[in-house]
């Protein structure tokens, strides 16, 4: 019996010493691998939108002053921004969409999305489903940012730019402007394009009147002709 549960003992030491011998080997094993991995990218560091820090810090003020506001979260703000390119000529050509694609993705930092007919025109040879655009919707810090440039970069390089036209609301704050070359982006290299397009750029608000709306954009820049 003695001899019995001594075998039994030194069994279940050896098993131990196995199990404790095979864990070591494999956390060493994983340490090994993860030296020999090259270590992650960092990831690049998230720019703060500074147009979006101005709003907080001085059109909110301003606003709430001119309008009476009770609540800071009365305030109207920027809700997205739709930049839509329509290209007619696609019907026969698909190489402009996939052109036109490739340029606004450049322009907003943001894959376009194929924009297609909903009902046939025959008149036009236009068949329900077939693609004849291309849009971008962009919300929050891509929003801002682009919002930015607009202003402050792509306008100004517009030939004999006197502003833009204050009756281009549509009764409910919202703003739309017409851009009829996508040239004046400094993302686009003149000499690379097939055709000069143009493209819809519609500012969305949460303004309830199109004086509130106007107000906002005057106050982030947007430059209205007087």
């Amino acid at each position: 019996m003695a001899e019995q549960e001594k075998s039994k003992k030194d069994k279940a030491k050896a098993e131990a010493k196995a199990k404790g011998k095979g864990k070591a080997e494999a956390e060493a094993k994983a340490e090994a691998e993860a030296k020999g991995k090259p270590k992650a990218a960092a990831k690049p560091e998230k720019i703060p939108a500074r147009l979006q820090d101005y709003y907080r810090q001085e059109c909110v003020p301003k606003m709430m002053q001119e309008f009476k506001y009770r609540s800071s979260m009365q305030v109207p703000r920027l809700q997205k921004i739709v930049i839509n390119m329509g290209l007619g000529e696609a019907i026969q050509n698909i190489k402009l969409l996939e052109s036109a694609a490739t340029e606004l993705a450049a322009i907003t930092g943001q894959k376009a999305v194929v924009t297609r007919a909903r009902r046939s025109i025959a008149a036009f040879k236009l068949r329900e489903g077939m693609p004849i655009g291309c849009m971008v919707t962009l919300r929050r810090d891509r929003m801002y940012h682009f919002f930015d440039k607009l202003v402050n970069v792509v306008l100004p390089r517009v030939r004999d730019f006197r502003g833009v036209s204050d009756k281009a609301f549509d009764g409910r704050g919202n703003y739309t402007l017409g851009i009829k070359e996508q040239i004046i982006f400094p993302e686009i290299d003149y000499d690379k394009i097939d055709k000069v397009k143009g493209m819809n750029i519609s500012i969305i608000t949460s303004a309830r009147t199109d004086e509130e709306g106007k107000y906002l954009l005057n106050l982030m820049g947007l430059p209205f002709r007087r």
